[in-house]
């Protein structure tokens, strides 16, 4: 498995008695540096499943980017082709959380100056599968992608794709041009309408067929679902005691593409997935909560 994207802290911030506004200070109950960075969350989760993981991105000589580069080598997580220094800090995103949901602000530091000539085709030798998350924070890898996405095909890869959200809030980019070479697309519900134009998940599923890219959509509460020979295959959300959201879209990344990877049928790499994000959500930061294999298959039996 290749990860190929942002890798930063997360500052988290937890258990506001309300949310901050401008000329006002209110306090948390909690607070945390973790790991954070959606394809990196969706790495570190991965690898906690156990399949062998390979990073490339870039990050600062900072203590942030120490802090990073030594987190994901926890996980077993390969990192010689990673990119460091180059005069860049590491990206920061302040998390703002809540139970039921969060406010991100980031720093994209070296997180935009990934290009795809930092990821050659020479970098995939090995590995059976790229995935790339945060499409639209990535300022120098995204005008790359298609040809990125192309060349992993033409090397033999599968590939996976998450968006993030769309902070100019134009939801392309270049994104349709990708996904005429992406095999999984992970749309959260708010990504999928926006990209879409529909509120309706099945409908925005269905706008997004092209022939070849299966969208799986992330619809929190409401579980996950995708097409199946035109037919919705929907799986509900487990039901956890929530403590922080960060990354749990980035979990069942992790989970769904582990079955996924396996040949498993569609309906187990759904309830993998939706095991995986639920129980990440049961700590603070994206990856301090994220199950064993074998924890998310006692959730599903537990449930089942």
């Amino acid at each position: 498995m290749l990860c190929a994207g942002e890798i930063n802290v997360d500052l988290v911030l937890q258990g506001y008695t309300e949310f901050p506004v401008p000329g006002k200070e209110v306090l948390v109950r909690d607070f945390a540096m973790v790991m954070g960075s959606a394809t990196a969350i969706m790495a570190m989760g991965l690898a906690r499943l156990g399949p062998p993981v390979a990073f490339v991105g870039r990050v600062g000589e900072d203590a942030f980017g120490h802090f990073c580069l030594e987190q994901l080598p926890s996980r077993g997580i390969d990192l010689s082709r990673v990119i460091r220094g180059g005069g860049l800090k590491t990206g920061v995103t302040l998390s703002i959380t809540h139970p039921l949901d969060r406010a991100l602000v980031t720093y994209l530091g070296a997180i935009s100056a990934l290009t795809g000539k930092d990821v050659p085709t020479t970098s995939m030798a090995g590995c059976h599968h790229l995935h790339c998350s945060s499409f639209f924070f990535q300022e120098g890898l995204r005008p790359d992608f298609p040809d990125l996405f192309a060349r992993a095909q033409a090397a033999g890869l599968t590939t996976s794709l998450d968006t993030g959200y769309d902070s100019h809030e134009q939801w392309d980019g270049g994104l349709r041009a990708t996904l005429a070479h992406t095999d999984l697309f992970f749309p959260n519900e708010v990504e999928l309408a926006a990209i879409t134009g529909t509120d309706d998940p099945t409908e925005g599923l269905r706008r997004l067929e092209n022939g070849r890219t299966r969208v799986v959509a992330k619809l929190g509460k409401n579980g996950a679902m995708t097409l199946e020979g035109g037919r919705v295959v929907q799986v509900p959300a487990y039901p956890v005691v929530t403590i922080d959201t960060t990354g749990a879209g980035d979990s069942f990344n992790a989970g769904f593409l582990h079955r996924w990877l396996q040949g498993a049928p569609i309906v187990e790499c759904l309830q993998l997935g939706a095991a995986c994000g639920a129980l990440s959500t049961l700590g603070l930061g994206g990856t301090g909560a994220q199950p064993t294999l074998a924890e998310a298959e006692a959730l599903q039996r537990a449930h089942s």
